[in-house]
This record gives structure tokens, C-alpha cells and sequence, in this order.
């Protein structure tokens, strides 16, 4: 069984990493400078969510696959991957949200445990932040 979430999503390297965030934070304007760098589409607005074999598993609604919404230019069909497991949850915040030299943190989805970053989509850094924090992840489990 699965459930949906307002989100979008990018597999980076294979791995799935959600953003969070109310209306207009910037979920799918930081999912397109990825996929701009290289990372594939999973999901724009919509994310399906499901767990097997311990992991948490990420996918469009069948009628939005492929498509993301491109604020100044509309819905663009592009190449996309799914399902894909989730690495990291990030969660969309204002600049002044943001901790300097945060504790590590983890979020549970669906008895999943992933862990979480807060992050200003807007910063000149962020999708460079995101790409650090999923390579981090890959070397601390890899350890």
C-alpha cells in the first residue's frame, strides 16, 4: 500500500532524494537545476510513496510521469526514472532557518528511517549542498 505527498522528487546518481515545503518554497525550481546538472526526474507536485524490503520508495501519479512545472515556461515533459529509493529528505526553509553546524537528523516515512536536511532552495549553493549530502550519505554507509 502507498500514499501520496506534496513533493518533488530527483534520483541523483540513483538515489532519491525528496523535497518538502508548502506551495511555491521551491520544491520543483531546485528539482530542475538538478535535472539541469544531470539528476532525472521522479515526480513534480505529486509523489507516490510506498515501502518494500525495508526502503521507501518514490514514484509519479501515472498522469503527471514525466512532467514538472516550470514556473515562466509550464508543464515540461522530460526524461524521468521511477521507482526510485529515497537517500534523503530535504526540507524546504527561508535562509534564516537554516543552522550553521546543524545536528544530523532523521525522519521517519512509512517506518523508514531517512535522513533529513533543511535547506534555502534559493541559495546560490543549494543544489550543490544537496549533490554533497547525497555523496556524504553513499560514503558513511559504504564505511
Amino acid at each position: 500500500m502507498g500514499w501520496s505527498c506534496h513533493a518533488s522528487c530527483v534520483a541523483l546518481d540513483g538515489r532519491g532524494v525528496l523535497f518538502r515545503g508548502p506551495s511555491a518554497s521551491g520544491k520543483s525550481d531546485i528539482a530542475v537545476r538538478l535535472i539541469d546538472a544531470g539528476a532525472l526526474l521522479v515526480a513534480d507536485d505529486r509523489v507516490m510513496l510506498t515501502v518494500a524490503a525495508g526502503r521507501c520508495l518514490a514514484a509519479p501519479p501515472p498522469a503527471i510521469a514525466g512532467r514538472i512545472e516550470v514556473r515562466g515556461l509550464g508543464i515540461v515533459s522530460l526524461p524521468w526514472r521511477a521507482p526510485v529509493a529515497l537517500a534523503l529528505i530535504v526540507d524546504l526553509v527561508p535562509a534564516e532557518a537554516v543552522e550553521r553546524l546543524p545536528e544530523p537528523e532523521v525522519r521517519e516515512i512509512g517506518g523508514v528511517r531517512l535522513p533529513r536536511l533543511a535547506l534555502d532552495p534559493f541559495a546560490a549553493s543549494a543544489t550543490a549542498k544537496v549533490r554533497l549530502a547525497v555523496r556524504h550519505l553513499a560514503v558513511e554507509r559504504a564505511a
